[in-house]
């Protein structure tokens, strides 16, 4: 197959209609999500994430595959921690940055990076994408080509290609065909059974009311009062929030059907929200916050209305982000995610190689400990974590 690979500083030179169509049902990888980062500023200009997308085509212009691809010049927004790699690097005299990786920016969710047209060669085009990524690598001089929550068929794919491969963990929820939250409950232990059912009935008996909205239910008043509530939650930790509130304008304007909001009310007024992410059968929680402080507030907003609007909607699971042990004692179980890595450097290379051995058995026997106290009844518990 003859192809060809241009490489785009900016999704917004790619042709919406002929990305879409490679990006399946992941709302991440969506032309809008990607072009609203770009559009608002949130990628690109004075930041860290420079767009460098690699596309294919065919002799007759058609677009066959794409990577969604990012110059970095530092690891902020990316969920799979390398800082202790670019301190390595700095004691070597050495620089990390810039380095390359392929991944959606501020999402650590699980889906395709190489995106492949259905009817096309995916060895041929895949090929295509990562060589023109290691030669951009070294065009830059860069140290290194990450590509962060990959599919298992890509994952194993990239480890073929010459990628390592790094473990980690998050908590996902998975619906097994409930009718109600009650139906999902019944599987759980007595004790943890009580405690879901108190720490729900906190909330209720603080009248606290919750509406799930789509993106474009909420007029500019409410999202000046959602974003409110994200942005607390970064500035607390006194940190920039990685999105702004142009960002969420956008979003909710050109792919409202794949926003979710849950907003929490006290006396009729807003006091809490949980922005989430919607593709046909999963629910995606993403940001946080609230400037109340009421007992459980958090852990109905994310977790029981996400599952109540799971069992609700028909989805089969619920990803609700990063880290959190204390998911657990609320059904969410541990489950393996991955990211693959080429360090050009073969001397470093070798060094994080070992480095990933040892830190793959300590992530094995985490999800093993933590598998061994999920909630749920022992003659319905399957403890062992997916890998």
């Amino acid at each position: 197959m003859n192809v060809q690979v241009h490489r785009d500083t900016g999704i917004l030179n790619v042709a919406p209609a002929a990305w879409n169509a490679l990006a399946g049902d992941s709302p991440f990888l969506r032309h809008e999500f990607l072009a609203a980062l770009e559009r608002t500023g949130c990628v690109g200009g004075e930041t860290s994430w420079q767009p460098s997308h690699l596309t294919v085509v065919d002799a007759a212009g058609e677009l066959l595959g794409a990577l969604p691809l990012y110059i970095k010049h530092d690891s902020r927004g990316e969920f799979v921690f390398d800082w202790s790699w670019a301190d390595a690097y700095a004691q070597a005299g050495l620089s990390y940055y810039p380095k390359l990786v392929s991944a959606v920016p501020f999402t650590p969710a699980t889906g395709q990076r190489i995106l492949v047209a259905a009817h096309a060669d995916f060895s041929t085009v895949a090929s295509a994408l990562i060589g023109a990524a290691r030669e951009l690598g070294a065009e830059l001089g860069a140290s290194s080509l990450h590509v962060l929550f990959p599919t298992e068929a890509q994952r194993n794919y990239l480890a073929g290609e010459g990628l390592l491969t790094r473990k980690s963990c998050q908590f996902h929820w998975r619906n097994d065909g409930y009718q109600s939250f009650d139906d999902f409950l019944a599987r759980f232990s007595s004790a943890k059974r009580k405690k879901a059912r108190r720490e729900r009935r906190r909330i209720a008996e603080a009248k606290i009311q919750f509406q799930h909205l789509q993106g474009d239910e909420l007029g500019p008043e409410d999202w000046d009062t959602v974003f409110k509530f994200y942005a607390h939650t970064f500035l607390r930790r006194g940190r920039t929030p990685y999105l702004n509130r142009a960002f969420f304008a956008d979003i909710s304007t050109t792919m409202p059907e794949s926003l979710v909001v849950i907003l929490a009310r006290f006396e009729g007024q807003p006091i809490a929200a949980a922005i989430c992410f919607r593709s046909s059968d999963t629910l995606y929680g993403r940001y946080w916050g609230s400037l109340a402080d009421f007992h459980s507030l958090h852990f109905e907003t994310c977790y029981y209305q996400g599952i109540d609007y799971c069992i609700r909607e028909g989805l089969s699971r619920f990803e609700p982000g990063t880290q959190g042990e204390h998911k657990i004692s609320r059904g969410f179980t541990p489950i393996a995610t991955w990211s693959n890595h080429w360090i050009i450097d073969p001397e470093f290379g070798h060094a994080v190689a070992e480095f990933l051995d040892r830190e793959r058995l300590h992530v094995e026997a985490y999800m093993e400990e933590l598998a061994a106290h999920a909630p749920y009844r022992r003659d319905l518990q399957d403890t062992t974590p997916s890998r």
